[in-house]
């Protein structure tokens, strides 16, 4: 979800103030203190004894910097991964992703691109300094493992749009050496590198640019594919065209993750994965992380649903085709607009819950196994803010569901933490 757009071939910023938006959609939902179960004391002694023992690991949250779009945070306004909502949640590792906004492909969006990423990566070691009592930066299985028992959590970095590489590949080494070992090399829009699962619209043409411009990877994609195995770094496929999902997995040495997507089969938007995809990740060891984000958890292919959403995309004048329903709301002149637009939608399907969640997991897990499931809950970045599971510090609620749904011990471990830790541990090796 990204305030730019190319208007007039120029790439123009529109940074909405959506907090008040947020606050009044809460009136809409129950932005959740616990899943809709009551669970019993004893269900809710087993899932803190569980939730305290296994590494509680979400695979993929955006850095908050003074640019951030605050409507994405938390309902206090605040990051949904803060230290204090990390320690209230029992979170013991989070990916914080150094993610940059797509721009039109030339030197100046791509040095923009670049000079994002150092403030996220300035920001989120500022961060694990401020707060040693509570957060340690992390690099390798081990160090994450002496994190947990040192009741500490593990801070890993991600990465995310190879744009902010400013076509050199040495960057990644420079990322790398900085502590990233999670690399994504697209997320919204195609860039040099691959192709997107979201094309950008655009407004000086009123259409989005071709589905596909490489035909997945590029011959400069695949060169980063390589080197990120060279540095012994997880390779991440989220956001990723079909064809370029397909091709990495292919070309990697090592299982990929997909550290924050869903099932298409679930929720009909272009940035959750296909069957396809999911049996090739699952096939050479890898991990399909479930996001928190709402718009690709719910059910959204019902006619009634396709031709409600159509009809209002329509009257706000926003193109009927979408990669999600609420694309584009950041195009709409004002906030009052905005909440409108996104009220109706929502009216229609719903915030989603840990509930909607759950049944992702449990796709995954009938097709291709407990082994190949995980959660990236894309906080501070249009995740969260869902029924049962508004940030961090509610973690324990999705331990509660997991286990009212029939997950034992070792498959709840397996899910929140020890599958991540076995494709990192490969990437190492």
């Amino acid at each position: 979800m990204l305030g730019e757009a190319l208007q007039n071939g120029a790439l123009v910023e529109r940074r909405f103030e959506t907090s008040a938006i947020w606050g009044k959609l809460e009136s809409l939902v129950s932005f959740g203190l616990m899943p809709k179960t009551n669970p019993s004391a004893q269900t809710m002694a087993a899932a803190k004894a569980i939730h305290a023992d296994c590494l509680v690991l979400d695979a993929h949250a955006d850095v908050v910097i003074e640019s951030s779009n605050k409507g994405l945070l938390g309902p206090d306004g605040l990051s949904m991964i803060s230290p204090e909502k990390l320690t209230a949640g029992g979170v013991g590792a989070v990916v914080m992703c150094i993610a940059s906004n797509w721009g039109p492909r030339r030197p100046a969006s791509d040095a923009k691109a670049r000079v994002m990423a150092d403030e996220k990566l300035a920001a989120v070691l500022a961060t694990i300094r401020d707060n040693s009592e509570s957060l340690v930066l992390t690099t390798s299985v081990d160090e994450i493992a002496a994190a947990k028992n040192s009741a500490k959590t593990a801070v890993l970095l991600g990465f995310q749009n190879a744009q902010s590489l400013e076509g050199d590949l040495n960057v990644l080494d420079y990322f790398y050496d900085a502590g990233v070992r999670v690399f994504a090399l697209v997320h919204m829009g195609h860039n040099d590198y691959c192709d997107s699962s979201r094309p950008i619209y655009n407004m000086k043409t009123a259409s989005y640019e071709v589905t596909e411009e490489h035909g997945g990877l590029s011959p400069l994609g695949r060169e980063a594919i390589g080197r990120i195995n060279e540095l012994k770094a997880v390779v991440d496929v989220s956001q990723m065209s079909v064809a370029a999902t397909l091709q990495t997995i292919e070309l990697s040495t090592s299982p990929p993750i997909a550290s924050h997507s869903n099932v298409r089969a679930m929720s009909d938007v272009t940035r959750n994965l296909s069957d396809v995809e999911i049996d090739a990740i699952a096939e050479v060891g890898g991990v399909i992380h479930v996001s928190a984000f709402g718009p690709s958890l719910v059910d959204v292919s019902k006619p009634a649903a396709i031709t409600a959403i159509a009809d209002i995309r329509k009257r706000f004048g926003l193109a009927e085709n979408y990669s999600y329903p609420y694309e584009l709301y950041w195009e709409l002149p004002d906030a009052e607009t905005q909440l409108e637009f996104q009220t109706a939608i929502m009216g229609v399907i719903g915030s989603g819950s840990i509930d909607d969640m759950i049944r992702h997991i449990d796709y995954i897990v009938d097709r291709v196994g407990v082994d190949h499931v995980g959660v990236g809950n894309d906080f501070n970045h249009g995740g969260g803010r869902i029924g049962g599971l508004a940030d961090a510090s509610k973690s324990l609620n999705l331990t509660v569901a997991l286990l009212e749904h029939g997950f034992n011990a070792g498959e709840i471990s397996k899910i929140w933490g020890d599958n991540f830790l076995r494709v990192m541990a490969a990437a190492e090796s």
